[in-house]
C-alpha cells in the first residue's frame, strides 16, 4: 500500500510539472512576425520608442534581432514572450508555496519517500526547486531593471489625416552605440500612404507565401524571419490565409537621420481576416475565415539616406506590451 502512494506522489510531482509546462508554454500568433518583437531599428534598436495615441502602453524589447546589443548593465532586460511564467498566481503559485511550506516543516516538496520510489521524489523535488528558483530570479530581475528615458515623441493623426512637414521624436535617443548619433527627421504625407501601402502589401504576401514581394517590402533581416515562419508552417503542414488587411489608425512615434540609414517608427492598429488552416484539407486550426480581427503593433520602416517615399522598407515589428 505505501509503494503505491509513493508512486502516486512521483506520478503527481510529474503531473505537476507537465500542467506548468503547459499552462506557462510561450504563445505565438499566427500572423506576420509571430506575434514578437523582431528586428532592427539602428542606434536605437533596444532604446524604447515613444508612445503615441494609437499605441499608449510600452513595446517589448526585441527579442531577435541582427543588431549587437550593449551590454547587459546599459540596458533593459528583453522583455518576456507573451504568455510567458507569471510567480504567485494560480496554479503554479499554490505549488511553489505548499511545497516550500512542507520543506519548512521537514515533510519534503510533497511528504516523505521510502526506498528506490524515495530517491526518484528527491531527485524530481531537487529539480523542481531549482526550476522555480530560476522562475523567481528571473522575474524580479525583470521587475527591477530600469526603464530606458523615452523620447518626448511628437504625436501624429491617422495617416491619412497628415499634414506636411512635421518631425517625430526627439533626434538622439538614449541607449544609442558609441557614435550613435542620431538627427530629426521629417516625415511627409506620402511617406505614411507608402508605410500603408506596405502595410497590405507585406500581409498578402505572407498569405501568398510570395518571398519575392517580401522581399521588396522588407530589409533582408525581415525576410529571414518572415521565412522561417513561412518553413515552420510547411513543416506543421499549415498556412495562414490573409485578407482584407486595413488600417484603423496610425501614429508617428519617432523618426531620424543616422549615417546607416533613415527610420521611422509608427503605432499602426488595423483590421484582418487571418486564418490558419490545414493545408492537406483546408480545415481551420486557428482564427477565421469570416471575422477581421484587430491588432495594435509598432512598425519601423527604413531606407537610404535621402531616398524618396517608395524606398521604405520594414526593419522592425514590437508588440505593445
Amino acid at each position: 500500500m505505501s509503494c503505491m502512494k509513493d508512486v502516486a506522489r512521483v506520478l503527481g510531482v510529474a503531473a505537476a510539472v507537465m500542467l506548468i509546462g503547459v499552462a506557462d508554454a510561450p504563445s505565438a500568433d499566427a500572423r506576420v512576425g509571430g506575434g514578437f518583437s523582431t528586428g532592427s531599428r539602428g542606434f536605437k534598436t533596444y532604446t524604447p520608442p515613444p508612445p503615441t495615441r494609437t499605441a499608449p502602453g510600452t513595446t517589448q524589447q526585441m527579442q531577435k534581432s541582427a543588431t549587437p546589443a550593449p551590454s547587459q548593465a546599459a540596458r533593459p532586460a528583453a522583455a518576456p514572450v507573451s504568455g510567458g511564467s507569471r510567480f504567485g498566481t494560480g496554479f503554479m503559485g499554490g505549488l511553489l508555496g505548499a511545497g516550500l511550506f512542507g520543506l519548512l516543516l521537514g515533510g519534503g516538496l510533497f511528504g516523505g519517500l521510502g526506498g528506490l520510489l524515495g530517491m526518484i521524489g528527491l531527485i524530481a523535488q531537487v529539480v523542481i526547486i531549482g526550476w522555480l528558483g530560476s522562475m523567481v530570479w528571473a522575474y524580479f530581475r525583470n521587475r527591477n531593471q530600469p526603464v530606458a528615458a523615452q523620447g518626448n515623441g511628437y504625436q501624429r493623426a491617422a495617416f491619412d489625416d497628415q499634414p506636411g512637414g512635421g518631425s517625430g521624436g526627439s533626434g538622439a535617443g538614449g541607449g544609442a552605440p558609441a557614435g550613435g548619433a542620431t538627427k530629426p527627421l521629417t516625415i511627409e504625407p506620402a511617406d505614411f500612404s507608402s508605410f500603408e501601402r506596405l502595410l497590405s502589401v507585406i500581409q498578402l504576401s505572407f498569405g501568398r507565401e510570395d518571398a519575392a514581394a517580401l522581399r521588396s517590402a522588407t530589409t533582408a533581416e525581415m525576410l529571414g524571419y518572415f521565412t522561417e515562419q513561412l518553413e515552420d508552417n510547411a513543416r506543421k503542414g499549415v498556412h495562414n490565409e490573409i485578407a482584407e488587411p486595413k488600417l484603423l489608425s496610425g501614429d508617428l512615434s519617432e523618426a531620424w537621420l543616422e549615417p546607416s540609414g533613415e527610420y521611422a517608427t509608427v503605432a499602426m492598429r488595423y483590421s484582418l481576416i487571418d486564418a490558419t488552416v490545414q493545408r492537406a484539407n483546408g480545415a481551420v486550426v486557428a482564427g477565421s475565415r469570416t471575422a477581421p480581427q484587430e491588432v495594435t503593433e509598432v512598425w519601423t520602416f527604413t531606407r537610404r539616406p535621402g531616398g524618396g517615399p517608395n524606398a521604405w522598407r520594414l526593419s522592425a515589428i514590437q508588440q505593445v506590451a
